[in-house]
């Protein structure tokens, strides 16, 4: 399975950061297009200390645990209009935005996109993939909740960044990791059940 997947400058780094870690772990994903905001950055530096600015492959592989030569991220530039998430042509199972900021919201249910994270967004929904969008803001306004109404009518997910705590989760680590399960569960992407509801 490939799948592009977006980060942009909604708090909740942290949500990105391990579920790529899943992504990786999971056996079934071969191929990560990764792009990332620049603001995505600054709230990755500021929420996980950690200096994502134009970074190599083998930094945003060292961040994720991953072993230095993994080939499993292909980073792409945001102002890359021409990387192969932009074309519909280029098949891949989906689209993940997680965190998804407002803005990026905003942009991709305008249809006025000015980014590689808004054009290969587009891409997903006009060719019919799936589009997975994890907002993390509170409150939403009325234009929050309009543009993920239009979004959803035109067939994103939109999953909002809050956990469940019926698994009773003693620590952060459990509430993000219920979150980042449901992320995969949109995809059948394989992962711990050890959060999933199994009745009474």
């Amino acid at each position: 399975m490939e799948l592009t997947f977006g980060i942009t400058g909604a708090s909740g780094a942290i949500y990105a950061k391990r579920t790529l870690q899943l992504l990786a772990a999971s056996g079934v994903v071969e191929t990560i297009n990764l792009i990332m905001s620049g603001t995505a950055a600054t709230v990755a530096q500021v929420e996980l200390g950690v200096n994502l600015r134009n970074p190599a492959l083998h930094e945003i592989n060292d961040w994720l645990g991953l072993e230095p030569e993994s080939r499993l991220i292909r980073y792409w530039r945001l102002d890359n209009m021409a990387a192969k998430p932009s074309s519909g042509s280029y098949k891949q199972a989906g689209m993940m935005i997680v965190p998804c900021s407002m803005g990026t919201i905003g942009a991709i249910a305008s249809g006025a996109g000015t980014n590689l994270i808004h054009r290969a967004a587009d891409v997903t929904l006009k060719e019919g993939r799936r589009l997975v969008l994890v907002p993390r803001e509170t409150p939403y306004n009325s234009i929050h909740l309009e543009n993920m109404l239009r979004l959803s009518h035109a067939g994103a997910r939109i999953l909002p960044a809050s956990p469940g705590f019926y698994h009773r989760p003693t620590s952060i680590e459990d509430l993000v990791d219920h979150l980042c399960y449901r992320i995969l569960d949109q995809f059948d992407i394989p992962h711990s059940k050890r959060t999933q509801w199994t009745g009474e």
